[in-house]
C-alpha cells in the first residue's frame, strides 16, 4: 500500500512539475508573441487625431469663443472625431492631464476589458481626487470609496461592499421600499399637472426628488419626504449640489486647469457643492446609525447601511458608501427615467405594448409588486435598454493603461487614458441596424446577433457601476407604476439631447400625464 502511495505521489509530483513547465513554456511563448506583435505594430505617434498647437496643445479647443469643441456638445464632438479619423483617435496635448485615446470599435473594447487586471484604473478625476485625498483627507482618512479612487484603497473598499451591492437577490429585497417612493411620486405628478394634464418646466427636478427618496429608503431605511409639499429644504440643497458637482467636473477636467494654481470661481463652487453633499449625507447617515443602535431588531428588511455594518462593523465604511450612492445615484437614475418616459411619449405604439404588458402582469393597480412580476416585464426592460442604447446617460467610460498595450494595431504606452465612446458605438449601423429608430424589439429577438460590448450603459468588469442592480430595479418599478396610472403624451417640438450634466433631453420636459 505504501509502495503504491509512494509511486502515486512521485507520479503526481512529476505530472505537476511537467504541467508547471508547460505553463511556463506557454507564458514564455505568449510573451514572445506579444513582443513580436509589439515590434510589428505602428507607433503611438501615428494614431490619427486633431493636431495640438504649441503651448495650449488641444486644450484650446474647449475654450469658449475660440475653441471648436463645446463641453455641452461632447456627444457631437465624439461623432465628429469618429467621422474624421476612424475607429481610434488620439487627443494629445491636454494641459494638466494625460493623453486620451478614443475607441470606437466594440471588438477592441471587449479585448481590453477581457484582459484587465484585478485593480483596473479608470481615467482619473484630478479634481475629486484632490478633494478626497488632500483638501478633505481628515474626513475620508484613507477610506475614500470607489469614485476617483484606485489601487489598493479602491480594491479593499469595493471588496467589502460589492457582496451587498451586486447580488440581484439583495436588490430585490427592496422592491416594496422603492414602490413606496414611486407611489409618492405618482401623487406628486397628480398635484403638479395643470389644466391640460401637463407637468411644469422643472419636471426633471421632481424626478430627481423621487430618485433621492428611493436611494434614502434603500440605503438608510429613512423617509426623507422629498416629494411632500413641505419637504425639508436640505433635500433640494442636496439635489442642487449634486447637479453643480457634475456640471463643474467637465469644466475642471477638460479646460485649462487654473484651479491647480489658484481658487477659480468654478473650483470654489465645486468644493462648496461637495462640502454640502458630504455634510447633508453624513447627517442623514448619522441619524440612521443612531436609530439602528437604539431600535430593537425586527423582521423588517435591513437597509444597505445595516447590511454593510453586519458584514464589516465599520461605520466609516458604511458612511462613505452612503455618500457615494447619493453622489452618483441621484442624477444618473433620474435622467435615465426621464429619457425613457420621453421616448415612450414620442412612440405611443411602443408605449401601448408596454401598457398591455403591465396590465397582464399586474391586473390590479393595487397589486403589490414582487420579483416575479418584474421578471415578466420583458418589453419594458427592452424599452429601457433601447433608450440607454440610443441615449446613454453617461456617453463613455474607459481605462487608464497600467502597461503598454496594443490597440487597433497601434502601440499605446502605459499611462494613456483610453476612452470607450459608447454613445457613438451604440448608434452605429454595423452594430445596430436601423440604429436611429427606437426599436425595443431588437432586444427580444433570439435570432438577433448583437455585439455584447456595443452598448454598455453601466460599464463592464471590475469597475462596473456598483449600484446598477438598484438602478435597474428603480427604473422598472417607477415606470411600470406610472404606466399603470397614466398615459404619456408630448405635444411640442422634438427635443435634442445634450450633456447637462448627464445626457438628457434639452429643454423643458412638458409631458402630459393623462389618467387611465
Amino acid at each position: 500500500m505504501s509502495i503504491l502511495s509512494g509511486n502515486f505521489a512521485r507520479s503526481l509530483t512529476h505530472g505537476i512539475k511537467r504541467s508547471n513547465n508547460n505553463l511556463r513554456m506557454l507564458e514564455t511563448l505568449v510573451t514572445e508573441i506579444e513582443e513580436q506583435n509589439w515590434s510589428r505594430c505602428r507607433p503611438y505617434a501615428e494614431i490619427p487625431g486633431p493636431k495640438p498647437v504649441p503651448f495650449l496643445g488641444n486644450t484650446w479647443r474647449f475654450i469658449p469663443f475660440i475653441g471648436d469643441f463645446q463641453i455641452q456638445a461632447v456627444d457631437q464632438v465624439s461623432k465628429r472625431l469618429h467621422e474624421e479619423y476612424g475607429d481610434i483617435v488620439k487627443m494629445e496635448g491636454l494641459l494638466g492631464r494625460p493623453d486620451m485615446v478614443f475607441i470606437y470599435d466594440a471588438n477592441e473594447i471587449e479585448r481590453i476589458f477581457r484582459q484587465e487586471e484585478s485593480m483596473p484604473y479608470r481615467p482619473s478625476m484630478p479634481s475629486l481626487n484632490y478633494y478626497k485625498h488632500v483638501l478633505r483627507k481628515e474626513f475620508f482618512r484613507g477610506n475614500a470609496g470607489v469614485i476617483a479612487v484606485h489601487g489598493e484603497d479602491w480594491y479593499n473598499f469595493r471588496s467589502k461592499v460589492q457582496q451587498v451591492m451586486l447580488q440581484p437577490r439583495t436588490a430585490r429585497m427592496y422592491i416594496s421600499a422603492i414602490e413606496e417612493a414611486s407611489l409618492a411620486f405618482l401623487k406628486r405628478i397628480s398635484k403638479l399637472r395643470n389644466e391640460n394634464d401637463e407637468v411644469p418646466d422643472d419636471f426633471l427636478n421632481e424626478i430627481h426628488k423621487w430618485s433621492l427618496e428611493s436611494i434614502a429608503r434603500v440605503a438608510l431605511d429613512v423617509r426623507l419626504g422629498c416629494l411632500d409639499d413641505d419637504a425639508n429644504e436640505e433635500t433640494q440643497k442636496l439635489i442642487d449640489a449634486v447637479s453643480t458637482f457634475f456640471v463643474n467636473v467637465g469644466i475642471l477636467e477638460l479646460k485649462i486647469p487654473f484651479w491647480k494654481l489658484f481658487n477659480t470661481p468654478t473650483w470654489v463652487q465645486y468644493v462648496k457643492a461637495l462640502d454640502t453633499i458630504v455634510s447633508i449625507t453624513s447627517k442623514f447617515t448619522a441619524a440612521a446609525l443612531t436609530r439602528i443602535k437604539e431600535t430593537p431588531k425586527s423582521d423588517k428588511e435591513p437597509s444597505l447601511l445595516e447590511r454593510v455594518l453586519a458584514l464589516e462593523n465599520d461605520t466609516k465604511l458604511a458612511t462613505i458608501l452612503s455618500l457615494d450612492l447619493f453622489l452618483v445615484g441621484i442624477d444618473t437614475t433620474s435622467n435615465a427615467v426621464a429619457s425613457v418616459l420621453y421616448q415612450l411619449a414620442l412612440h405611443p405604439d411602443k408605449q401601448d405594448i408596454v401598457y398591455k404588458e403591465v396590465c397582464n402582469v399586474l391586473s390590479d393597480k393595487d397589486t403589490q409588486l414582487a420579483g416575479r412580476h418584474l421578471d415578466q416585464l420583458k418589453y419594458l426592460k427592452a424599452c429601457i435598454k433601447e433608450t440607454l442604447r440610443m441615449y446613454p446617460v453617461v456617453i463613455g467610460n474607459g481605462r487608464c493603461m497600467t502597461k503598454d498595450t496594443i490597440i487597433s494595431g497601434y502601440r499605446v504606452p502605459k499611462g494613456v487614458q483610453v476612452v470607450f465612446q459608447h454613445y457613438v458605438i451604440s448608434n452605429l449601423e454595423k452594430y445596430f441596424p436601423r440604429s436611429k429608430e427606437f426599436l425595443p424589439e431588437r432586444w427580444l429577438q433570439t435570432d438577433s446577433v448583437r455585439h455584447s460590448f456595443a452598448s454598455l450603459p453601466f460599464g463592464y468588469g471590475r469597475r462596473m457601476c456598483l449600484g446598477r442592480r438598484f438602478a435597474d430595479l428603480e427604473m422598472l418599478v417607477v415606470i411600470s407604476k406610472i404606466l399603470q396610472h397614466y398615459k404619456l403624451e408630448y405635444h411640442y417640438e422634438k427635443l435634442e439631447y445634450h450633456i447637462n450634466p448627464m445626457y438628457t433631453p434639452k429643454g423643458p420636459l412638458n409631458l402630459k400625464f393623462i389618467d387611465r
